[in-house]
């Protein structure tokens, strides 16, 4: 099973930014990989211990904000359909502007 932790927290204020950054800091900790910016996912072996993160999660919540979790089997996890878009890159791979000293 597989356990998806989606949230959408302030970052007005300095306090904000702290809890963000301590929650962060906390999924990380404690096994959670990061699948997009506000989408954290960790594997469970099963119900029990799905359960133990889920409550874990209620624990260290921030104050404010919105945090979801969602729960989902292998096989479903397994169908995720990823789609990539052009990566655009900063680096020119021309010699156009090459100046010759």
């Amino acid at each position: 099973m597989r356990v998806l932790v989606f949230f959408d927290l302030p970052v007005t204020t300095s306090e904000n930014r702290r809890a963000y950054v301590h929650f962060r800091k906390f999924l990380l900790k404690n096994g959670f990989l990061m699948l997009q910016e506000s989408v954290y996912c960790k594997l469970a072996l099963n119900s029990t211990a799905v359960n133990a993160i889920v409550e874990n999660i209620h624990k260290n919540k921030p104050e404010e904000g919105v945090i979801q979790l969602l729960t989902v089997t292998e096989k479903q996890y397994a169908k995720m359909d990823i789609i990539i878009g052009e990566l655009k890159s900063e680096v020119l791979d021309s010699d156009e502007r090459l100046v010759i000293l």
